[in-house]
């Protein structure tokens, strides 16, 4: 019996990292001008962020319902084992509907088992994880081996994010419309974390030149061994700021392994173009 990672795209990993470690990834849903795609398969970041950049709403929702179910059928009519990592259940409900579809499927299949997990994690703070247990599969490693790496794993991800315009965090209920206005006007720009499977303002700073100053000392704060481990960065239209961000690494702390990529459409349509993520462990 072999052992399936599964996720779903707000883990933003490169379609390059899914096809070498055969990982499946299950589309949320995205709406641009009222029109259904699928992240990442009917329509693809750097489209999405364009057409925010012109103008155009964006909106997202979770994985349906019967979306799960017709994808766990076909589980339970397999020989392999699947565990299914999700992003945060605090930020959609694709955990939970997830979780209804397994049951719903269990009285058709009795004998169907598998493993649904809610990381708390967004983005490459999840995608990590992902590819962490999909390679501790391709060694071998037990079932309980793979769940209980996850569970250690997860509470120790950080994840730091800014944004470039807060007009786009207003839209999320995140920041009031004053700080978004006054924000904006003297080039603030809002410092968050993921805490407890939600995304919260801890800081702020004034430039870039100073966000990045910020960005450096919450990294020299929290992180722990990061020439070991793989550090993800992810952003919206600004490749040139997340490989600056590589460099410090590289330069500081001699790390070696890096996920670069897009920001996807889940979590970026919520946070505009011009965004940078990094995501990092806090012990090993």
């Amino acid at each position: 019996m072999s052992i399936r990672i599964i996720t779903d795209s707000a883990s933003d990993l490169p379609k390059s990292v899914i096809d070498a470690h055969n990982i499946e990834v299950l589309p949320l849903i995205v709406y641009l001008d009222g029109k259904e795609y699928l992240d990442s398969v009917t329509i693809q970041p750097d489209e999405v962020y364009k057409a925010m950049k012109a103008g155009s709403e964006v909106k997202t929702a979770q994985i349906p319902l019967s979306y799960f179910i017709d994808k766990f059928e076909s589980y339970a009519q397999s020989t392999d084992y699947y565990i299914y990592l999700s992003f945060s259940s605090v930020l959609s409900g694709t955990y939970q509907s997830a979780a209804l579809a397994y049951e719903a499927v269990k009285e058709k299949y009795a004998d169907f088992e598998m493993t649904i997990i809610d990381t708390k994690c967004v983005s490459l703070g999840l995608g990590i994880i992902v590819v962490e247990a999909a390679k501790l599969a391709e060694d071998g490693a037990s079932r309980d081996e793979i769940v209980n790496y996850i569970q250690k794993t997860m509470p120790h991800m950080v994840h730091v994010f800014s944004v470039d315009d807060m007009a786009y965090l207003l839209r999320g209920g995140r920041v009031s419309r004053s700080q978004a206005v006054i924000g904006n006007l003297l080039n603030i720009k809002p410092i968050l974390h993921v805490q407890e499977g939600a995304l919260i303002a801890f800081d702020k700073a004034k430039g870039k030149k100073r966000l990045l100053s910020k960005l450096y000392d919450y990294i020299a704060e929290r992180g722990t061994k990061l020439d070991q481990q793989i550090v993800g960065i992810a952003h919206t239209l600004n490749e040139e700021e997340a490989l600056e961000v590589k460099g410090h690494f590289e330069t500081v702390y001699g790390t070696r392994q890096f996920i670069i990529t897009q920001l996807g459409c889940a979590v970026g349509a919520h946070c505009g173009p011009g965004m940078i993520t990094i995501f990092f462990k806090n012990e090993l």
